[in-house]
């Protein structure tokens, strides 16, 4: 089963537990953000990112394109605690 198919499958099973009020709440917040203009902004795969430095879990300074010269880098976001 590939990534699609286990997403979908997360989905559908989430949408058969939770209240049905949760979900609207969440689908409501989803066309929130659409409507917003939000997705005019984010990246993309392929884009390019701005170099910039960052504390790791260490406390060391890590630099995007000192990192980058090693070879690939993946960046995950965390939108913090709602």
């Amino acid at each position: 089963m590939g990534l699609q198919e286990k997403l979908d499958a997360q989905v559908r099973e989430l949408q058969s537990a939770a209240p049905k009020e949760a979900l609207e709440i969440m689908h409501q917040a989803t066309v929130d953000l659409q409507q917003s203009g939000i997705m005019d902004h984010v990246k993309s795969a392929g884009d390019i990112a701005p170099d910039f430095s960052l504390k790791n879990f260490q406390g060391q300074t890590v630099n995007l394109s000192a990192k980058l010269s090693e070879g690939p880098v993946v960046l995950g976001f965390y939108r913090g605690g709602w």
